[in-house]
């Protein structure tokens, strides 16, 4: 586990959020990071952008979708 992934759960966990809540924030995180190809903190407000929009645009996702990703990132951030 990655330092940044390890201080994202244990604050999720001192912010007494939800089980399900913290695994789609974490599922989320991951997938932003993925989609980059690099570490979460070496990503900024341009990526995250980038990302919302893949997402509507090019995922077609729900916007339901999109607010969990962007709490997840709000969050981590």
């Amino acid at each position: 586990m990655t330092p940044l992934r390890r201080r994202m759960t244990e604050d999720m966990r001192v912010r007494n959020l939800a089980a399900n809540t913290q695994r789609a924030y974490l599922q989320r995180v991951h997938a932003f990071a993925e989609h980059f190809g690099r570490s979460p903190d070496l990503l900024g407000l341009e990526e995250v952008r980038a990302w919302q929009v893949h997402l509507i645009e090019v995922q077609r996702r729900s916007t339901s979708t999109l607010v969990v990703a962007t709490a997840a990132l709000r969050f981590l951030y």
